[in-house]
């Protein structure tokens, strides 16, 4: 026999529920019920107050998550997103630029603002994907060698198995990276298998690879797969990163820094 829960704590389990669907993109009622230890009516009533939230869609036999994947924003309006703290990142993360070094600047618009850093560095070399951080550079700065690939238009990057051609013959000192989701159960995500492509490939050519993520992408998980949180040596973040998470995360083997 269940014993359902009390009604006090329906919001809790609604949240649990929430993120169970989420996790799995769709779940079953009776592996609700299961994992819930409660009623099929309490997990009809239940998924019937999250979609009136826009949380899931009820389907036959189930749910969908509405929140499985992260929409991705037009690279400008990214861009001007929690701009305070990417520049704050930005800073920190140029403080571990040694002289000499060959880096690798991601598309990510946090990894933008390190770029704009650059102008002044003639002793590197950097490669990039990133049509937005080559343009950054085109004037003055340092040695500057574009990926290839395949055009993403939205996030103006050139991603895909192309990029394998040059990445996969240049050895690179430091890989500073961005991510749409980081999430201790499913490491790092993006929007787009392709990006995700190339986003993998980088991390195995790089001694270090320097996650630069604001913490809004804490807990985050988006469509396409890049690689466990063990791919990253150091994480820099801001001051409302969750401290839960940077403690799981320096658990790991994580370097957490937050600007």
């Amino acid at each position: 026999m269940i014993l359902e829960v009390r009604a006090d704590l329906a919001p809790e389990r609604r949240e649990r529920m929430r993120n169970l669907i989420r996790k799995a993109g769709v779940a079953r009622v009776e592996d609700l019920k299961s994992d819930l230890k409660v009623s099929v009516a309490t997990v009809r009533r239940d998924l019937e107050a999250l979609e009136e939230e826009g949380r899931i869609r009820r389907v036959h036999g189930g749910a969908v998550s509405m929140e499985s994947r992260l929409e991705e924003e037009v690279f400008d309006d990214k861009a001007n997103l929690a701009l305070k703290e990417k520049r704050l990142i930005a800073e920190e993360a140029f403080k571990l630029i040694g002289t000499g070094d060959s880096i690798y600047l991601d598309g990510g618009s946090t990894v933008l603002e390190l770029a704009r850093l650059l102008a002044g560095r003639t002793d590197l070399t950097v490669v990039t994907n990133s049509l937005r951080a080559a343009a950054e550079l085109a004037e003055s700065g340092p040695r500057v060698i574009l990926t290839g690939g395949e055009l993403r238009r939205l996030s103006q990057t050139m991603v895909g198995p192309l990029t394998r051609v040059l990445l996969g013959q240049v050895r690179l000192d430091k890989a500073f990276m961005g991510t749409m989701g980081l999430s201790i159960d499913d490491g790092l995500t993006t929007t787009d298998p392709n990006e995700a492509f190339t986003k993998s490939l980088v991390q195995e050519h790089a001694r270090q690879v320097i996650l630069l993520a604001d913490a809004r992408k804490a807990g985050k998980i988006s469509f396409a797969r890049v690689s466990d949180l063990e791919s990253v040596d150091i994480l820099i973040s801001d001051k409302n990163f969750p401290a839960k998470t940077a403690r799981a995360l320096r658990k790991r083997g994580l370097k957490v820094r937050l600007a």
